[in-house]
């Protein structure tokens, strides 16, 4: 009886160990052997556009999410001249505080400035001088804002002179009306700038088209082209987390344009590249320390031109940097953003824009999304804006 009861338990014994040794296999050699093979996986894993929220989000209408005043369109990109019907992206643009201020009533939105208004909103410099001189002529002009002279009282303002325009890349999951997303369009408008936002192929509204590198590039292309063929102001480029692996890589492709490239460049949680952002992401946290990790892992997204390689671009475009990052962001780790703050400082002429870092605090707890919280951050911002918004480096 002893002697069945043990052979019982031996058996049990062996089917765990083998159920544990299936475990191990399926999870940590057969998985990273799918991922090698798999560019669908790898891009799935990188961009996640398949995490929505927040939920039941009407991006046609922007102000459900706070952002009235705010132009939604659609933009047509084609990735060659043989490309005939393109891929279709959705934008915002987010009129700035004095133009809202100046044309409420011909925009209908009384109700929400004086809101903002009674919620003691800071002035900020911008073009008042220039819309004040303007205003009489546009709203003779445009008695009243409806859908059919939208886009036409949208783009005079973006016209007039004196004005700055910030491009906003934002990172991978959901879309752009993410809540942290619109906290920083409403940070940048009440700055007084125009605020351009959209989505990349393959998110949100935009077309279902499988994102790349080169892809999402280019649509950051075809929305800086839009803005530089309406207005001759400068233009600033925002990336956050893997939106700032886009605008280097935009403004690498930009540098040679000079007088029309942005005049400056502000990074929110970068990392180098994407090998390195890969090895230290919570997701590998189970996988980092497998001898096949790079094999399997990182260098197949190398090879697949999944690279986001910040670390390269940094060096080849002139504009000024301005890097900011929370010590306590465990998305994209603290020394991620110094390392590239390094490569910059060390790896750029001297005759090009100046390069900073501003780190945060971890007991401020603002991790990889809400540095737009941190009360001295627009100061930074207007600062670097100011200073370097007419230069040409």
């Amino acid at each position: 009886m002893l002697f069945t009861r043990r052979r019982q338990l031996k058996r049990v014994g062996l089917r765990s160990l083998q159920a544990c040794l299936l475990i191990f296999f399926l999870i940590f050699v057969v998985l990273p052997l799918v991922f090698r093979y798999s560019v669908t996986l790898q891009r799935g894993i990188l961009f996640l556009t398949f995490i929505k929220y927040p939920k039941g989000l009407d991006l046609t209408k922007p102000e459900s999410v706070g952002l009235y005043a705010t132009r939604n369109f659609y933009i047509t990109v084609k990735d060659d001249d043989r490309d005939e019907d393109g891929v279709r992206v959705g934008v915002w643009h987010v009129l700035p505080s004095n133009a809202v201020r100046r044309f409420k009533r011909e925009l209908r939105v009384e109700e929400e400035v004086d809101h903002d208004l009674d919620q003691h909103m800071e002035s900020a410099p911008g073009n008042e001088q220039e819309l004040k001189e303007l205003a009489p002529a546009i709203r003779s002009e445009f008695p009243a804002v409806v859908p059919e002279n939208e886009q036409l009282f949208y783009e005079r303002l973006l016209r007039m002179p004196g004005g700055t325009v910030v491009l906003y890349l934002h990172g991978n999951t959901a879309s752009r009306g993410s809540g942290h997303r619109s906290e920083v369009y409403k940070l940048l408008r009440k700055l007084n700038y125009h605020v351009f936002s959209f989505d990349y192929r393959g998110y949100a509204d935009s077309d279902a088209v499988p994102p790349t590198e080169e892809g999402v590039v280019r649509d950051a292309m075809m929305v800086f082209e839009y803005i530089a063929n309406i207005t001759s102001n400068p233009i600033v480029v925002w990336g956050h987390s893997l939106g700032t692996g886009v605008a280097t890589h935009l403004c690498a492709k930009l540098a040679s344009l000079r007088e029309r490239a942005p005049r400056g460049v502000i990074l929110e949680s970068p990392f180098t590249n994407i090998r390195d952002e890969i090895l230290l992401h919570p997701f590998a946290k189970l996988f980092r320390h497998l001898p096949w990790f790079d094999f399997t892992i990182s260098r197949p997204m190398y090879s697949n031109k999944l690279r986001f390689e910040s670390d390269v671009h940094v060096q080849e475009f002139r504009q000024p940097i301005m890097i900011i990052h929370a010590e306590d962001d465990v998305v994209v780790p603290f020394h991620l953003g110094y390392r590239l703050y390094r490569i910059a400082l060390d790896g750029r002429n001297r005759s090009w824009g100046p390069v900073e870092f501003h780190r945060f605090g971890a007991s401020l707890k603002y991790g990889h999304k809400y540095l737009c919280r941190a009360p001295e951050l627009p100061g930074l911002i207007q600062k670097f804006v100011e200073s370097y918004r007419n230069a040409v480096y």
